[in-house]
């Protein structure tokens, strides 16, 4: 849908705004009375919430967190909503032990792919395109390994991105903002049900936001138009669809920084100067996704969920990378255009659970189905292109290359998965219980050239599998161990290398974690110990190969509740200890992973002001430390805190519900670099160890949300 359709869509809810201010204006109900957010919960509600909370666990459908046996974590709609968050990147970065800054998200400090570990509604999408925080009620995030659940996988866990429903009574909202740079933002979220018998329901939302980012002459746009409709078939039959098209454009802003051989990061640079980018570089996206759940309850004990997506995304990525050299301050700009300009992705489940019993044991059961066929598209005139050479001291305008027609594409890759999954929890005593699942999993991939010559194919299959066992010495204490081990794609090889597209083949991960889960009065406290080792594969030489193994070892806290009654807090910390073993070189052998900190932490404080109802402040400290830039650990880039606070103020104004929200991202301004990765990971074309990115400079975001 082009923007003047979405423009046009918008505009009739905003008008519709601006005539009932207009009309409450002329009344004289005018009035301001407070409404107390706290009213509607007791303390006895906050402990069931937290003990019943629950996530997404794939084939073996919603279960509690604190009974099983992985580390979760779930964000959910209130505190996107309060903290005003517009990308799902954003909402990753409150959890320590996630590194959701890069294209590929990830956690424990394990690379990510491009399809395997991300999934909207429990289906495959891709994950190196832009999602809108506006369009989701929760993230889920599992760390670690999850093949045994979901087919092959990297170690990097799943990220779960959960689709807003329709609600049961009718809710207009409105929301409209303005952030640093002068971008203006509008969004109408709206819901309810079609019949006064509630039978289909519907849950629209149409976002717009235009304007200039924190540097001059920057560019950014964000535009959503969402629809869920839920169809009550039967008492037994649910049907829900969801469809959407999202345009993420962003250009002019600091592009990404690489090193040439022996270079390493200078002390973070200010990410407003003019030239560190190009006005016309960067991002346009586009995504547009298409999924539907057919859900079915047999007798209230087995259900059916059968589910399928189709999702195309389109990238015009002209991002400029800035290659550092060993002189001091001097960087080489390039472009390359020759990266996916279009992915597609036709992703399926189908799970089926249901509980039995054998004497006094209890089977908690699960058969499930579940795979994609994902295609690569990359533009036939795509190239690497030099802009031009400058120092830091004074960054220059290069002028605009020629970029090739990113609609003109030849199929680059396609590739195939499909997980037969299997699992029983098995409950012995109300203290015991054991869980064991498992998926027989079959994946192949192929590279083209532009002739449509095959240049390098991999096909196999394998047994993913894990066991957990689990204890409750109490009722609200889950102590476990797991172990699991799973069959993943191998990585294919950059572009700069003697052997560039040529597929690995496949690894096989290892994962041992145990943990424990207490539901402390309204907080749930988690604390999970972790190593995961998995083939590590980078380019020695000229060649790209496995060259070792990767070791993560770590421990990870994290507490999600409320402390009291005005309190909630949301965060933890994460000790990691990511080496490379077994390499056979002595200057690669036990060094730090590259791009990886030891701590890492993150707290997200909110607080009900009780002498002002309705108002609550909010604080979010991030603490990521030190991380080397080469294989060697020779080079490093320095730690940082990052601080970030706000207010929301929930009132009546002329007899409508309304929000007023104040946001103010890294309130220090400090510089930092982040994303900082293995030089292969981004496609840059610059030869190198490492590339990074500036972090953001401090910015604002106001908005007024109210309810029709």
């Amino acid at each position: 849908m082009p923007s003047t359709a979405l423009r046009f869509a918008l505009s009739p809810l905003c008008l519709a705004v601006s005539l009932g201010v207009a009309h409450a204006a002329d009344s004289d109900s005018i009035q301001l009375a407070p409404v107390d957010v706290t009213a509607s919960a007791t303390p006895d509600d906050d402990t069931q919430l937290a003990k019943n909370k629950a996530a997404s666990l794939g084939p073996l459908g919603e279960r509690k967190v604190q009974d099983t046996p992985y580390s979760i974590n779930v964000v959910n709609a209130q505190l996107i909503d309060n903290q005003q968050y517009k990308s799902f990147k954003d909402i990753l970065r409150l959890m320590p032990s996630v590194q959701g800054d890069g294209a590929r998200p990830q956690s424990r400090g394990m690379q990510g792919s491009v399809v395997q570990n991300s999934r909207l509604d429990g289906l495959n999408v891709v994950s190196t395109t832009d999602y809108p925080a506006e369009q989701f009620s929760a993230i889920e995030v599992l760390n670690g390994l999850a093949g045994a659940l979901y087919g092959p996988a990297n170690p990097a866990g799943t990220f779960n991105f959960i689709s807003k429903r329709p609600t049961d009574e009718t809710r207009n909202r409105v929301t409209v903002g303005v952030g640093t740079g002068l971008t203006w933002l509008k969004e109408a979220d709206l819901s309810g049900p079609f019949d006064p018998d509630g039978r289909i329901k519907y849950r629209l939302d149409l976002l717009d936001e235009q304007g200039q980012g924190y540097n001059p002459g920057s560019q950014l746009r964000r535009q959503l138009v969402s629809l869920a409709l839920d169809f009550q078939l039967s008492d037994q039959d649910l049907l829900q669809t969801n469809f959407s098209y999202y345009n993420f454009l962003d250009k002019g802003l600091p592009g990404k920084f690489a090193l040439a051989s022996n270079a390493s990061f200078p002390h973070a640079l200010d990410p407003t100067r003019s030239n560190l980018g190009q006005n016309y570089a960067g991002d346009n996206n586009t995504t547009e996704t298409a999924s539907a759940h057919w859900k079915h309850d047999f007798n209230g004990n087995w259900k059916l969920d059968v589910g399928g997506l189709r999702q195309i995304a389109d990238r015009q990525s002209t991002g400029v990378t800035n290659t550092l050299s060993t002189t001091p301050g001097q960087y080489t700009s390039s472009v390359s255009s020759a990266t996916a300009s279009r992915f597609t992705i036709n992703s399926y489940l189908v799970s089926l659970n249901g509980s039995e019993w054998t004497g006094p044991v209890r089977h908690d059961l699960t058969l499930g189905l579940s795979g994609f066929n994902w295609q690569n598209y990359n533009p036939v005139a795509g190239a690497t292109t030099t802009l031009g050479t400058a120092n830091l001291s004074d960054p220059q305008d290069f002028a605009e290359p020629n970029y090739p027609d990113f609609t003109d594409r030849y199929q680059s890759a396609v590739a195939t998965q499909r997980a037969l999954i299997f699992g029983d929890t098995l409950t012995f005593t109300p203290q015991w219980s054991l869980m064991l699942t498992g998926s027989q999993s079959r994946l192949t991939s192929r590279n083209y050239a532009k002739t449509l010559n095959v240049t390098s194919s991999s096909e196999d299959s394998g047994l993913s599998s894990a066991t957990s066992l689990l204890y409750k010495p109490v009722e609200d204490l889950t102590l476990y161990v797991t172990y699991a081990d799973s069959l993943q794609q191998g990585d294919t090889a950059p572009t700069g290398t003697s052997n560039a597209n040529d597929i690995l083949a496949p690894y096989r991960s290892k994962e041992w974690e145990t943990g424990a889960k207490w539901a402390l009065d309204r907080v749930n406290l988690s604390l999970a110990a972790f190593q995961i080792k998995r083939p590590y594969a980078y380019t020695q030489g000229t060649v790209y190969a496995n060259g070792g193994e990767q070791r993560n070892r770590g421990v990870e806290f994290m507490a999600d509740g409320k402390a009291s009654d005005t309190v909630q807090l949301f965060g933890g910390l994460t000790w990691l200890d990511p080496k490379l073993l077994h390499t056979g070189t002595p200057s690669t052998e036990d060094t730090r992973i590259v791009g990886l900190a030891k701590y890492t932490a993150n707290l997200l404080t909110v607080v009900q002001i009780p002498q002002v109802q309705g108002l609550s402040l909010n604080l979010n400290s991030r603490y990521v430390g030190r991380r080397p830039t080469d294989n060697t650990d020779s080079s490093w880039v320095s730690g940082y805190s990052t601080f970030d606070a706000g207010a929301a103020l929930t009132t009546t104004l002329w007899h409508r519900n309304t929000t007023y929200r104040l946001e103010v991202e890294n309130l220090t301004d400090r510089r930092y670099w982040t994303n900082v990765v293995p030089g292969g990971l981004n496609g840059y074309s610059g030869a190198g160890n490492a590339s990074a990115s500036l972090g953001t400079p401090r910015e604002v975001q106001a908005s007024i949300q109210v309810d029709l």
